[in-house]
């Protein structure tokens, strides 16, 4: 098992550092540019060339069960789905072949609301609710990997 983490706007990148190491799992912090990162032996700081989906790419060649990635990128989650993989949204929401298609046709909604100026497009704030709500997810999805044996 190990961790896969679309780093470059992960705001729960610490979080998977104190998961991982609790369990001594390998974590690969994959980005397009160098970012500082907890210091272990466990973490790898991956950089990938610039492009819109390098570091999407670079995920999805190497996911597969029983790894789990963290990204709040629908489409990623959905190729480290297809591959076998668990993922988990930083808001701790799990994505799952049952809910992976309405994940991508609400994305794609989203995009021409924005595109077409019916929606302005915001984020919703990160709260300590989102982050408590995340680590409880990784925990869940690292002690299911293990009960799988």
């Amino acid at each position: 098992m190990q961790i896969y983490v679309d780093a470059d706007a992960c705001p729960v990148k610490a979080e998977v550092v104190r998961v991982a190491a609790r369990h001594d799992i390998p974590v690969h912090m994959v980005a397009n540019s160098w970012m500082r990162i907890e210091a272990s032996p466990l973490v790898k700081l991956v950089v990938v060339k610039d492009g819109p989906d390098a570091a999407d790419d670079w995920i999805a060649e190497r996911i597969g069960a029983p790894d789990i990635a963290i990204t709040a990128d629908i489409l990623l989650a959905a190729r480290c789905l297809k591959a076998g993989a668990q993922c988990i949204g930083p808001t701790g929401k799990t994505f799952s072949d049952a809910n992976i298609g309405m994940a991508v046709a609400m994305r794609d909604m989203q995009r021409h609301l924005r595109e077409t100026g019916e929606s302005r497009g915001f984020n919703p704030t990160f709260t300590p609710r989102d982050r408590s709500q995340f680590l409880q997810a990784l925990e869940n999805a690292v002690q299911a990997v293990k009960r799988r044996g």
